[in-house]
């Protein structure tokens, strides 16, 4: 299943890829919004190139697990992303995402004496948002309909998608 992930923010939004097949994620691209506003062709421009099947949306909380002071611009944008595109919408907790994504960039850097825009943290925080869901959602290895395991490795994902046709 091919997933998208939002990390809403008021001046760009991250989004990142990913899939239950491979277990895998990408960052994808940051959004920026216009004087305020939603860049809603961005979006679903992202959206209709990669054709997901669910959508993640990172829910503000506090540490406490109350709702962020942002959660009801959050909760407008995933009413209206559902609506322009009937695709399923699903939170997912963000605390620490960001930070998370901070603490990556921040080991990176200093490995590689680089430096990195700050854009793609928000971008590395929706992977992160992937990466969670797909920790507590898709096992490692999955049973087919005769209750056979199905290893995803090179064999494994041949055989899987033999068997539906491709």
């Amino acid at each position: 299943m091919q997933i998208l992930a939002f990390d809403f923010g008021t001046k760009k939004i991250g989004v990142a890829v990913g899939q239950t097949i491979t277990k895998s994620s990408s960052p994808l691209a940051v959004v920026f919004n216009k004087d305020n506003r939603i860049n809603w062709d961005q979006i679903l421009e992202i959206i209709n190139e990669w054709q997901p099947q669910l959508m993640l949306i990172g829910k503000p909380l506090n540490m406490d697990g109350t709702d962020s002071d942002i959660m009801k611009l959050v909760e407008k944008f995933h009413k209206k992303l559902y609506k322009l595109t009937g695709i399923e919408c699903k939170y997912i907790d963000e605390r620490l995402t960001s930070f998370e994504a901070r603490q990556n960039f921040k080991e990176l850097m200093t490995e590689n004496k680089t430096s990195i825009k700050s854009e793609a943290i928000d971008a590395h925080a929706a992977k992160i948002l992937i990466d969670n869901w797909l920790n507590q959602n898709v096992e490692e290895n999955t049973r087919n309909a005769d209750g056979e395991c199905e290893c995803f490795g090179l064999v494994g994902l041949w055989r899987f998608f033999k068997r539906r046709g491709h």
